[in-house]
């Protein structure tokens, strides 16, 4: 637990079954804030860059950001090629729970994820009810699954096996309240993924598509660009009365 300039830094492990998940929270001050929690995606951490902008940009606009690593991911316990869509999910269910239960939040939830981090956000919002924002999230699973099998980039047989059940295959539609940010030149998820979210979701939503910008948003102008519309999403959507 630590504060830097107004912002409370508190560290937490997250019960799952078999583990923990590592999880930092960003409480604004002084009073009980919305929280949107970031999700990373594959081969990837709560560590990443753009992570630590995010939780450097939302808490001056009121809004507590907590960042966790997946199972098999970062600080977190377990292996990433043993990690499904599902158990990424439950991974997000517990966080939320824990979040929920949190004193210094006031029970509103919001989802950002990224890449596949997007992906299993949108499903958890759909379920739930919450705003999301997604950056260069994939529509569909299909071209990720094939790549990735071949490729041996960090999913395993369990994910394949899932796979193949077609659960999780395709992004829910009819998620309202989803932001779509992706870049104009992802090269790992093609801006069609992005369109077709935009097509597939209920009002309120929008599609940002950022010219120039790559899969990782490796270019400073656009990373600021994305967390600059999420944040303006997050705080129509989260801070409103009610």
């Amino acid at each position: 637990l630590r504060s830097r300039l107004g912002v409370t830094l508190e560290r937490h492990r997250v019960p799952i079954a078999g583990g923990a998940l590592a999880l930092v929270l960003h409480l604004p001050e002084p009073s009980a804030a919305p929280c949107v929690v970031a999700c990373h995606g594959l081969n990837a951490s709560k560590d990443g860059d753009k992570y630590h902008l995010l939780a450097d940009a939302l808490p001056a606009a009121g809004l507590a950001v907590a960042r966790f690593d997946f199972r098999g991911c970062g600080e977190s316990s377990g292996v990433e090629a043993e990690t499904t869509i599902g158990s990424r999910i439950a991974d997000l269910e517990a966080v939320l729970a824990f979040l929920g239960a949190h004193p210094r939040l006031d029970g509103r939830l919001g989802l950002l994820g990224s890449s596949l981090g997007g992906f299993v956000a949108l499903h958890v919002a759909a379920v739930r009810g919450l705003p999301v924002v997604s950056w260069n999230a994939p529509a569909s699973l299909t071209e990720l699954a094939n790549d990735d099998l071949e490729e041996g980039r960090g999913l395993g047989i369990p994910f394949a096996l899932e796979y193949a059940t077609g659960r999780y295959a395709l992004a829910p539609a009819g998620v309202p309240g989803h932001l779509i940010v992706h870049g104009a030149a992802d090269e790992v998820v093609g801006l069609a993924h992005g369109v077709t979210l935009h097509e597939r979701a209920a009002e309120p939503c929008e599609l940002v598509v950022i010219p120039g910008a790559d899969h990782r948003l490796t270019d400073p102008d656009h990373r600021q660009r994305a967390i600059a519309v999420s944040r303006d999403w997050f705080v129509r959507l989260l801070s409103a009365p009610g």
